[in-house]
């Protein structure tokens, strides 16, 4: 298949995956604004020290110098945000400087994503799939912060978080493009995005559960 034909038969079907995100809700219903901001930015809090482990573990064994520096970028850009995101916590009173996000544990999908050493696995799974939902869920909490008011995390997000993710979703279309040329090579892409997607599902699943809301900021 043409890479082109390929790339866009992967964007149809991860945007029928976003479209199911409208319907999921941001908070727990009764929960007050300012509790479920905190939480939520909690669990943001371990998206993206997730995605910045995985982006540094993987330059090591990438030998795509442009691959690698893509990498390198995407780990500093979710080490950044973490660092927002920790600031922001302590603004609202939380004390972040003392949570570890993982000390009980990384998720599924992160040990998912440590379990692949293809290229084009690794940018279907990661920097298209994973991030292609950060953006989208991100958009939603951005929208969810500005009608509680909390305006200071809603512009961090939409002036720092956002067009980086963006840009790391922006990255992986254009490296499968030039990546993804064969038909093992897509079939291998394709798989690995679908177990990304099946693997977020589960990740919010348990965040609802334990938070009472499903759509959770990413990155």
């Amino acid at each position: 298949m043409d890479h082109r034909e390929f790339i866009q038969q992967l964007q149809r079907e991860l945007q029928l995956e976003l479209a199911r995100l409208d319907a999921l809700p941001l908070a727990q219903p009764g929960q007050s604004a300012p509790a479920a901001v905190i939480e939520l930015l909690k669990l943001a809090l371990k998206s993206e020290i997730e995605a910045s482990e995985i982006a540094a573990s993987w330059m090591l064994t990438t030998p795509e110098m442009d691959l690698k520096l893509g990498l390198a970028r995407q780990c500093g850009d979710e080490a950044r945000h973490f660092y927002l995101i920790q600031q922001r916590l302590l603004e609202l009173g939380f004390p972040a400087q003392d949570y570890n996000p993982v000390a009980h544990g990384y998720s599924p999908l992160f040990r998912y994503l440590r379990t692949l050493h293809g290229t084009v696995e690794r940018l279907a799974a990661a920097q298209f799939a994973r991030e292609g939902i950060a953006h989208k869920m991100n958009g939603r909490f951005i929208a969810y912060l500005e009608q509680a008011g909390d305006l200071p995390s809603a512009a961090m997000y939409r002036n720092v978080v956002q067009p980086e993710e963006a840009a790391h979703h922006e990255f992986a279309i254009r490296m499968l493009g030039k990546y993804a040329n064969t038909p093992e090579a897509q079939t291998s892409a394709r798989a690995a995005m679908r177990r990304s997607l099946e693997l977020s599902d589960e990740f919010r699943e348990l965040a609802g559960n334990a938070l009472g809301s499903a759509a959770i900021p990413a990155s």
